[in-house]
């Protein structure tokens, strides 16, 4: 295999310790030319430092220490300049404790690993932010009715019962959020496949939504049948569809339109509004984690376990302008069948 075409950088020297290897990703990482390093000692052409600045080669002395080792676990380290990379090392020996042959480092940049970790911090703030507001509701309410039972009417009791009950299917909701993203991120999302009436699904949340208080005229359904036969998860495209409504009817304006219709390649809903839309250079950024179309509340968590739950099912999701100005949301489930009868 050519080194060159590996994705991480690699550096190899011989027994005398002279490199032997230097691709072109490692060439990119430490800004030195693969002739430069070639031929050079392996701790001038990778002039390592701990982040403490101390010599790396000096510390792990690949061919005079300990016969026993085997390498280096990866560690952040720095270049000249300050440039930090993550590095690994093995020692290739002729046998366990024979001397040194071969010294093989991998180089990797940490931009990948930053991301991750701006990730995993972003999603820390904004879960303990909206556990905040209703937890302290929570606990106002329980502590406030606690102490001065007998002073309340049913009424008042009621309607602060009844406020403690809602914010505790808000964090109920947020914690089966923070849940799916786990299953997305680690591809355990699982899809139990039963026959789904995808349009009675959609007549079940548009009464849903009308029975909250919305209007029923600010809802328009088309069917277009005959429709192929839809095996999925039915908790799952409840999921799907009580986001994309729920979106629509928050953040969009006017009718709210929900299609269903055959496709090529089985189902294809859409799901659009006549509100302001979403600006062109924010589309690509829809389904991403922490994506708010507004500030009308919302985690920004919805579309993009959306489109995990959608891709789960071997589908594709879009998003675009609908034709009354507004954002159109599309998304085709395929023809399948549940797994005992296609194996």
């Amino acid at each position: 295999m050519d080194p060159d075409s590996l994705p991480d950088g690699l550096v190899v020297a011989d027994d005398t310790g002279r490199v032997v290897c230097f691709n072109a990703v490692a060439a990119r990482l430490t800004a030195l030319a693969p002739e430069q390093a070639l031929g050079a000692p392996i701790d001038r052409a990778l002039p390592l430092e701990d982040l403490e600045g101390r010599r790396w080669w000096a510390l792990t002395d690949p061919y005079g220490g300990l016969a026993t080792r085997r390498g280096q676990p990866e560690r952040n380290l720095l270049l000249p300049g300050g440039r930090e990379v993550l590095v690994s090392a093995s020692y290739v020996r002729t046998h366990p404790t024979g001397p040194v042959r071969r010294l093989v480092v991998t180089l990797r940049g940490t931009e990948a690993r930053r991301r991750t970790e701006r990730s995993h911090a972003e999603l820390i703030a904004t879960v303990a932010h909206e556990l905040r507001s209703p937890l302290t509701s929570v606990k106002g309410f329980t502590a406030t009715l606690l102490a001065k039972w007998e002073r309340f009417t049913d009424d008042q009791k009621r309607l602060m019962l009844e406020t403690v009950d809602a914010d505790a299917n808000r964090v109920t909701r947020l914690i089966a959020e923070l849940l799916d993203i786990s299953r997305i991120d680690s591809g355990r999302l699982e899809v139990r496949r039963q026959p789904v009436d995808i349009a009675t699904a959609v007549g079940r949340h548009v009464q849903a939504l009308t029975a909250n208080g919305q209007d029923p005229g600010r809802f328009l359904v088309s069917v277009s049948r005959p429709l192929p036969d839809l095996w999925a998860d039915p908790d799952k495209i409840d999921q799907i569809l009580g986001n994309l409504l729920e979106n629509a009817v928050r953040h969009g304006e006017g009718t709210v339109t929900i299609g269903v219709s055959p496709h090529e390649k089985g189902t294809a809903v859409t799901v659009s509004d006549e509100g302001p839309g979403i600006p062109e250079e924010s589309m690509a950024r829809v389904f991403t984690r922490f994506w708010r179309g507004s500030k009308r509340g919302g985690t920004g968590l919805g579309l993009y376990i959306v489109k995990g739950i959608v891709e789960a099912h071997g589908g594709t999701i879009t998003v675009g302008r609908g034709p009354g100005g507004g954002a159109e949301f599309r998304f085709i489930l395929p023809v399948s069948a549940p797994a005992y009868l296609t194996q």
